[in-house]
């Protein structure tokens, strides 16, 4: 006979089995029920057990999972009969046996289709002996009071994380699972708890258990609607539930309401069903619909709307700040071809765009685990989920039924071939799931276009990433680049500061620390896209380190997209570049104004598309000469052909692969030459501004320079004659005939710099404030074997009125390189003493610090110290050597020499060099390397006390310092 137990409040009705009154309290007590008021319950410890999906941040409150009004409790089994039907290890000692489930993945499934934990071997069909009471309509807000629960030794451990919004969504497309871990990772980023959950994917009862709990006691529900849910009793459920409670907030994903709509015209759907879709439509009051273009704003709306409804505005004031454009460049409108490598891309990234529908066949795998092979719930398996000792509890307000009869298989069927018939109509892919990866190369020649692919596919794609972050990945610069990343994550690698007490970090250990906090905020379920542009070697080039040490093999949901010349990186996925086709090929060479030529002309063009190989670097050159010269392909090839290249010795500044690329291709050569010969020409030797900024621009860092420091160093570079007189006469009578060069004349520092970007040498950037371009690598290469003397000067010289070091800290590398050398090679600027004064302690003192304090880049900076120390010693051996010839000279050149402006410079660069010394020490304290430390503040402390005296500020400074080693050393 079948007993009935009642507990109501506010209409709510709740109906078990008689197994489930037996097993869970003696017969013929009541049911006590809880005032609505009691919403609140004590704060316990955090457990560090969280399956599944109890991901929560640190300052979360957590609830007991049996005092809580909002739980619907569940009549509970001992832990060996629950778990009989499949091995597990025990549970930990903190997490009780009313909650424990397997170790397993905090999301509780794999991306991986074929993986068995997307098959649902358990979770839709529990075993029949154990009851599970699914939550009804109303609220549930009672608690049986003769629930069999744990010892009070274990009670205060039987504790659930709380969660402030409940994430349900159905489907095995990754791209969907990827969609739901970022809307979870950026809630919780806003200081939201949440809970994501694939309900249909959980294996036993415990996580059944566990999410209804969640369910009931969340204060809103958002469940990612596509073509799958409806087809899932559970998701069903899931917006029954909330719709009901008016706490639902429904997303769209790749489908829309208008098509849900649709459905309810079709037979083959059930009351539930066209109470869901009722209830979405009266719930979509925000308009939330994903798509593959639009999921950044998606998100992005979807938290803003959650802070305001549950108050966490205030959280909005430690996001970070916003940068006006992400990515470095503009978006080129003229971009043409590669779509076949793009889609291959995407491919590697996303894998097909279905719905990732098997074949409808049904297994004996998916027959035994309640789901067909399609991975979607059937008729069967929806049953199943509902089944207990032959009862289910059926959503509907006060009523339970014994178990319903199937309905028509024709009717279910017809439903899900309009599903599937309407997703993979939306959808360019086929219905099938493809492997993806998280890391791609594209690599190809010099100038192919890897830098333009990357670009756009960034700005195609850019919807799919939290953010798009551009490193660029030339070998001395590409530690820095990634360590500029703290700013646009939002992460502090500042070095430790000095500590009395404590334990103090090595070098290594601070530097690994500084890597390890943004490869921890970079590769987590929060998605963006890492492109590394032209990334050279694959090992560090400071310290040799392997780029395994920087790109984990798992990087979450981040993906990262590199381009290079080497033909392979490591083990990663390659997209290789072919040459573009003749057709696009043509277009470039047309240039920007489309010009139409006769059938000779066009022939002339076909020679400059064979000449250039094809590659897009030298044909949109040649298309804007012929914009913006008016000239004919004819009387530029001729005039291109013309020009005489000089036999030069090799740059000491150019690796053995840039000078290989110019020996190899002479006719681009000689078209760089061409337009550094237009720009003398057009200026009339009158300004020559644009010519300056392009030979001082090739010594800068191979990143965005602002047009002001550009035009700064131009200035400092002297004029010097005519460098192409031997063919300039043919120029002459070239623009004595095409017109001239138009607006080519004196201009400017911004139109000097946009006359640069108009003839195909460089392209503006986004970044602010001001204007900035950025010249190609191969320019770059060119312009460095025109003139390695007076532009690498002149561009040092420019350094030093960088006013925000910090945007720059690849110009002041680059500048120190010059300066100084590094490893191998020389320095190739040699500055006078005083100028090598200002420089240092203007440019190469602040640089050091700021890499050590802000960047933890401790070996770096304290190298550069050593090396400006090593280059002012020699500045005094040279004064030495001075006042010893001069002393043992001649009357004669006594008169001829400045014996006094030689003390006073010498004066400086001894005291400068005791600041460097005092400066080293510092920085050693902080890593703990007292010896050297002291060794050196006593050298500066005796050079102080001979140039300024005992009592000076500048000596009891370094003494300070001293007394600080010594104590420290004493304590370690």
């Amino acid at each position: 006979m079948r007993r009935e137990e009642e507990a109501s409040l506010v209409g709510l009705t709740i109906r078990t089995s008689s197994a489930t009154a037996s097993s869970s309290s003696k017969k013929g007590k009541d049911v006590q029920t809880i005032n609505e008021a009691s919403d609140s319950s004590p704060s316990i410890k955090n457990s560090p057990f969280n399956s599944p999906s109890l991901v929560s941040p640190p300052s979360s409150a957590f609830v007991s999972a049996l005092q809580s009004p909002y739980i619907s409790p569940r009549a509970t089994q001992p832990l060996t009969t629950t778990t009989a039907h499949k091995p597990s290890s025990p549970p930990p000692e903190d997490v009780p046996s009313s909650s424990y489930t397997p170790p397993s993945d905090q999301y509780e499934f794999s991306d991986d289709p074929s993986d068995r934990k997307l098959k649902l071997s358990s979770a839709c069909t529990p075993d029949p002996a154990l009851p599970r009471i699914s939550f009804s309509f109303p609220v549930p807000r009672v608690s049986l009071a003769k629930v069999s629960v744990s010892s009070p030794a274990t009670a205060n451990t039987t504790k659930l994380r709380s969660s402030d919004v409940f994430i349900g969504f159905h489907g095995q497309n990754p791209n969907l699972v990827r969609f739901c871990k970022w809307l979870k990772s950026e809630l919780e980023l806003q200081g939201i708890a949440c809970f994501v959950a694939d309900r249909a994917k959980y294996s036993d009862t415990q996580s059944h258990e566990i999410a209804d709990r969640v369910i009931c006691s969340v204060t809103y529900g958002i469940v990612v609607v596509s073509c799958s849910s409806l087809l899932n009793y559970l998701s069903l459920e899931e917006v029954r539930f909330f719709a009901q409670k008016k706490n639902l907030i429904p997303i769209f994903y790749g489908t829309g309401p208008s098509e849900i709509m649709g459905l309810l015209n079709c037979n083959a759907i059930d009351k539930e069903c066209k109470e869901a879709i009722d209830g979405l439509i009266k719930s979509h009051e925000f308009k939330l619909e994903a798509n593959e273009s639009n999921w950044r704003s998606c998100v992005g709306k979807t938290a803003m709307i959650l802070r305001g409804k549950l108050g966490r505005k205030s959280v909005v004031d430690k996001e970070i700040v916003e940068r006006i454009d992400e990515l470095p460049f503009p978006r080129n409108r003229t971009f043409l071809g590669r779509e076949k490598e793009i889609i291959e891309m995407e491919m590697a990234f996303f894998g097909s765009n279905g719905e990732f529908l098997e074949s409808t066949t049904p297994s004996s795998k998916g027959e035994a685990s309640g789901l067909s092979s399609e991975g979607l719930a059937d008729e069967e398996s929806d049953a199943a989920v509902s089944t207990r000792n032959g009862k289910f509890i059926t959503l509907e307000l006060g009523r339970c039924s014994e178990q319903r009869s199937e309905a028509p298989n024709g009717g279910k069927n017809s439903l899900k071939r309009l599903l599937k018939t309407k997703k993979c109509r939306s959808s360019s892919g086929n219905c099938k799931s493809s492997s993806s990866t998280s890391v791609v190369c594209v690599n190809g020649v010099p100038g192919i276009g890897k830098t333009e692919i990357a670009l756009e596919f960034a700005y195609r794609y850019s919807q799919r990433y939290k953010m798009v972050l551009w490193v660029g990945g030339e070998a001395r610069y590409f530690r820095q680049n990634l360590l500029n990343l703290s700013f646009s994550l939002g992460v502090d690698v500042s070095a430790d500061a000095e500590k009395d007490r404590g334990r103090l970090r090595s070098f290594d250990e601070q530097e690994f620390e500084a890597f390890k906090r943004i490869k921890r905020e970079l590769f987590r379920e929060m998605p963006y896209l890492l492109i590394i542009d032209n990334l050279e070697i694959e090992k560090d080039w400071w310290e040799g380190k392997d780029l395994n040490d920087l790109i984990p093999r798992n990087t979450g949901g981040t993906h990262v997209l590199i381009t290079t010349r080497l033909p392979k990186v490591m083990a990663f996925d390659t997209v290789q570049l072919p040459v573009l086709s003749s057709s696009d090929a043509m277009v470039l060479l047309r240039g920007r104004r489309k010009k139409d030529y006769p059938a000779e002309e066009v022939e002339i063009l076909k020679v400059f598309e064979e000449k250039l190989g094809r590659l897009s670097y030298g044909l949109w050159v040649i298309g804007s000469l012929l914009s913006e010269l008016a000239i004919t392909p004819s009387a530029l090839f001729e005039a291109v052909n013309k020009v005489h290249l000089e036999e030069r010795s090799a740059s000491p500044f150019l690796n053995s692969n840039d000078e290989g690329y110019c020996r190899s291709n002479p006719f681009v050569a000689k078209v760089l030459a061409f337009c550094l010969a237009v720009l003398e020409q057009a200026q009339g030797n009158r300004n020559l501004l644009s010519l300056k900024m392009l030979l001082v621009g090739a010594w800068f860092a191979p990143v965005p320079i602002p047009v002001n420091l550009l035009a700064a160093a131009a200035k400092n570079m002297p004029t010097g004659g005519n460098r192409f007189s031997k063919w300039n006469k043919c120029l002459s009578h070239t623009f004595a005939w095409c017109g001239g060069c138009g607006g080519l004349g004196r201009r400017g520092e911004e139109d000097a710099a946009f006359l640069l970007v108009r003839l195909g040498l460089a392209r503006m950037s986004n970044r602010q404030p001001g204007c900035w371009i950025q010249f190609h690598p191969i320019t770059q290469t060119f312009a460095r074997r025109r003139d390695y003397i007076l532009a690498p000067k002149a561009t040092v010289q420019g350094v030093r009125k960088i006013e925000n070091p910090l945007l720059n800290l690849d110009h002041l590398w680059a500048s120190a390189f010059l300066v100084f050398g590094f490893k191998s090679e020389p320095p190739l600027v040699e500055l006078q003493a005083m100028d090598l004064v200002l420089y240092i302690k203007r440019t190469a003192l602040p640089l050091a610090i700021t890499a050590f304090t802000t960047f933890s880049r401790c070996t770096s900076a304290l190298e550069l110290l050593k090396v400006c120390t090593n280059v002012l010693e020699d500045a005094e051996k040279s004064f030495v050597t001075q006042i010893q010839d001069w002393r043992q000279g001649s009357l004669c050149w006594k008169k001829k020499t400045s014996k006094k402006v030689d003390e006073y410079v010498w004066q400086d660069v001894t005291l400068l060099k005791a600041l460097l010394l005092e400066t080293r020490a510092k920085l050693l304290l902080r890593g703990g390397h007292f010896d050297s430390g002291e060794e050196l503040c006593r050298t500066c402390i005796s050079i102080r006390t001979v140039m300024l005296g005992h009592n000076h500020e500048l000596t009891l400074a370094a003494q300070e310092t001293l007394a600080k080693l010594v104590r420290m050393r004493s304590k370690i």
